[in-house]
């Protein structure tokens, strides 16, 4: 297997890559908490749709959190008990009046769905100890350029159906990053204000990527 994880600048990958051991027992984790949780129709088709993927071992992003192989399940799996420990903080022991087991694991574990075959191991030349030579990297190369959080919802429902507030939290999980926000799109607002779950699990998502994963310094 590639050594990518190398410690270099302008991109090439950096920090420590999980083993074999460690990837296999995140997707077991993973998968037992969708089965235990989500029973909706269309249920059972999604999850074999992600096991044929790579959403078991990509990365969760090129350069930033958790640039590593499995690293996407990984992010998947501390959002789910990021937003748990969020939901009970806000609501106390009766939270299940706010939201369904069956909710918090759709939202947590399927948010970044729209990242599944998207990365690609690259080589660029680098320079090391004064000769170039070739170092692998991840690159990007999206197929489907349907946005982001809106991406997971459109593949989501292609499986199965989504509540409004869980479409909502999914939608808008990047909060202010969202390309959209950024260009000046204001209904983000208007999405926190009538679905709080949402502010919820933006926090809960920003906490898993900021606090309990690895990033480039």
């Amino acid at each position: 297997m590639i050594n990518l994880f190398i410690t270099k600048t302008f991109g090439v990958l950096k920090g420590s890559k999980m083993t074999q051991v460690e990837i296999q027992k995140n997707k077991e984790e993973f998968i037992s908490i969708f089965k235990s949780n989500i029973k909706r129709d269309g249920a059972e088709d999604l999850l074999n749709y992600l096991s044929s993927t790579d959403f078991f071992t990509a990365p969760a992003s090129t350069k930033f959190h958790s640039a590593i192989e499995g690293g996407l399940c990984l992010h998947s799996l501390n959002a789910y008990k990021r937003f748990k420990q969020n939901i009970t903080l806000e609501y106390g022991d009766n939270y299940l009046d706010h939201i369904s087991e069956e909710s918090i694991a759709v939202i947590a574990l399927l948010h970044d769905i729209c990242k599944v075959d998207c990365y690609k191991i690259d080589y660029r030349n680098v320079k090391v100890n004064g000769e170039w030579t070739k170092q692998p990297y991840f690159a990007y190369n999206d197929t489907l350029p349907y946005g982001h959080g809106e991406k997971s919802v459109y593949m989501i429902s292609g499986f199965m159906k989504l509540t409004r507030e869980e479409a909502m939290a999914i939608n808008w999980h990047m909060g202010g990053f969202d390309s959209r926000v950024l260009g000046g799109n204001h209904s983000i607002s208007n999405a926190f204000y009538s679905y709080p779950l949402s502010v919820i699990f933006h926090i809960s998502d920003i906490e898993a990527t900021y606090l309990d994963e690895t990033c480039p310094k």
